[in-house]
């Protein structure tokens, strides 16, 4: 084998809820990803799903194999909770992966190489060469495109918008952690390294909690995953979804008027369960208390 997989010794299951509320103002289609993934580096326990009011949701998968699930709301309130428990069983790797040769790429990670909406490549293609091409080639290149972008992008949320690039990051030196995973991608296929995005759980020192962006690169025959924020370590990431960027990644897509007015994410890498009552300092999205 070219990694080390995670010791499960002594180790728990993780344990997570993801609990949404939105206000919806009129008839609305909603599409959601945030059920944990099906992959070879996890293990679905358990899960359980619910909406409240009981509407019908449609589960499937898309075409890069993530779980979705589609629903239609009618003016009020909607509540979704997810509850899941996941063994995590991750290969990190051990410093003497190669980097594979363009002819060697399989044919279903070729896209992974690709320049994409979020990740120009091609136009940031002489900065990623510029910076790391001189660099020794294998996951350490990898890791350090991450400290680079540690080093020199300001972690700063509301610095960003659902539309900022890697570009946009790479100029304004500020971003949160999908675009320190968006810089980290394009910066890897400049070098030809192919390289993805995962979006997931994980459980943060400092709150507020919410979902995460990592980024997995292709060396020495196999996904390897890297964090270029470092605010989780890779074998804590539950997947959730993968795709070329965050257009595949998002956990929410909404046709119609809403509102958001709730969101709290529980995640326990040491098996606690949820609560029920939660630290409202936790919640992503806190409810507006009126006076």
């Amino acid at each position: 084998m070219s990694a080390l997989p995670i010791s499960s010794v002594d180790a728990a299951p993780t344990l997570l809820r993801c609990d949404l509320e939105y206000q919806v103002y009129q008839p609305s289609h909603f599409i959601f990803q945030i059920q944990c993934a099906h992959s070879p580096d996890q293990q679905v326990l358990a899960e359980t799903l619910t909406a409240t009011p009981n509407v019908l949701l449609r589960q499937s998968t898309d075409s890069f194999g993530n779980r979705i699930f589609r629903c239609d709301a009618q003016p009020g309130q909607l509540n979704i909770r997810y509850d899941a428990s996941v063994w995590i069983d991750r290969w990190l790797p051990h410093g003497g992966e190669r980097e594979a040769e363009i002819s060697e790429i399989p044919d279903d990670v070729l896209p992974y190489l690709m320049p994409s909406r979020f990740c120009p490549s091609d136009t940031m293609g002489a900065d990623g060469r510029y910076l790391f091409g001189h660099l020794p080639r294998g996951p350490q290149r990898v890791e350090a495109i991450c400290q680079w972008i540690r080093d020199n992008i300001a972690y700063q949320i509301g610095t960003s918008h659902p539309t900022t690039t890697a570009l946009d990051a790479f100029q304004q030196r500020a971003g949160v952690c999908r675009d320190f995973a968006h810089l980290a991608i394009t910066f890897c296929r400049s070098l030809n390294i192919p390289a993805r995005l995962v979006g997931g759980y994980c459980h943060f020192q400092e709150p507020p909690q919410d979902f995460h962006a990592v980024i997995e690169a292709w060396i020495g025959g196999r996904w390897i995953m890297f964090d270029p924020t470092r605010l989780a370590e890779p074998m804590n990431v539950v997947r959730v979804a993968t795709g070329l960027d965050a257009k595949n990644t998002a956990f929410t897509t909404v046709y119609g008027a809403f509102l958001m007015t709730h969101m709290h994410i529980q995640v326990s890498h040491e098996g606690v369960p949820p609560s029920d009552n939660p630290d409202p300092v936790q919640a992503t999205v806190r409810r507006l208390v009126p006076l």
